[in-house]
């Protein structure tokens, strides 16, 4: 491999591992901080897809369907929470299981009704349509470089929003000691109506950006889903910056794995075996800190 094909794999990994993170990190919100399995926020993440598509058709431009998809996913949370998700915080796991599996369920019939079954495609803006020329005959989009900036914004502003405002120590507060923020004259209920529709709106907006490379196509919040939860268990329950590292870690496994031969003594494990890699990235994790790289042990 040479250093060109290395650079590309290299910002294709970090690429893959930040969008990997803006999913779930809203994951880590919902389940480390409200304590809610959610398995439909693959879901949340298909949704901002075909928002992308249906937006960017109706308007003619991405960059006027970005904004107007966030705050339709926002209200799409706020409702959501409202009617089934806050009746599950004093629930067992087995009932957060059953409803959000439902909730799939209902997202991919709406979707299917809505918008129907076939592969959308949505175009890159021209302002991102360029590439990089790295040598004579590789570049690299310019359009997944935006990608990786817009993923490191929203890391930072993430990061600043649960450990630098008042705002987030309530949150941080809220999953320490619920009843004691409660005793306190705060509004508990209010504060993870707001966690679950960030926590949606993240996930969505990923959809949004990741249209134009990926495509639109039914089940695709699926194949996020797994790797989203193996990103929280590497991080760390409730943590960003675990859940960034791990993100980031997982990009770089999978996307190497891919593309490395490895063979040893005759046989081929990479890249034969390379969808192994990632988990057992994090069954290592868990050998050496059981609770996550950030998480704090029971």
């Amino acid at each position: 491999m040479d250093f060109a094909t290395f650079l590309i794999q290299l910002l294709n990994a970090v690429q893959y591992g930040l969008l990997l993170f803006l999913v779930a990190g809203g994951l880590t919100l919902i389940f480390g901080i409200m304590g809610i399995i959610n398995l439909a926020h693959g879901s949340f993440y298909m949704v901002g897809a075909y928002l992308a598509w249906s937006l960017t058709s109706a308007f003619g431009s991405l960059w006027i369907a970005l904004p107007a998809g966030i705050v339709l996913s926002v209200l799409i949370g706020l409702f959501l929470e409202w009617l089934l998700i806050r009746r599950l915080y004093r629930l067992d796991h087995l009932q957060q299981v059953l409803l959000t599996y439902g909730l799939i369920l209902i997202v991919e019939e709406t979707r299917s009704l809505v918008w129907g079954n076939d592969v959308h495609a949505v175009a890159v803006p021209d302002l991102l349509s360029s590439s990089i020329a790295l040598t004579d005959t590789l570049s690299y989009p310019v359009y997944r470089l935006w990608i990786s900036a817009v993923c490191v914004v929203f890391a930072v502003l993430l990061y600043l929003l649960i450990q630098r405002t008042r705002l987030g120590m309530r949150i941080r507060a809220g999953a320490s000691n619920r009843e004691m923020v409660q005793s306190l004259g705060i509004d508990i209920g209010l504060l993870y109506r707001f966690v679950f529709a960030l926590g949606v709106a993240l996930a969505a907006f990923a959809g949004m950006i990741a249209a134009p490379v990926s495509s639109v196509f039914p089940g695709m919040g699926n194949q996020v889903l797994i790797i989203c939860f193996v990103v929280v268990v590497i991080g760390g329950i409730g943590s960003v910056k675990g859940a960034l590292l791990a993100a980031l870690l997982i990009g770089l496994v999978d996307t190497f794995g891919k593309v490395i031969d490895l063979q040893i003594g005759g046989v081929r494990l990479l890249p034969e075996l390379a969808g192994m890699s990632v988990y057992l990235l994090m069954a290592a994790v868990l050998l050496w800190r059981p609770a996550g790289l950030f998480g704090q042990r029971a």
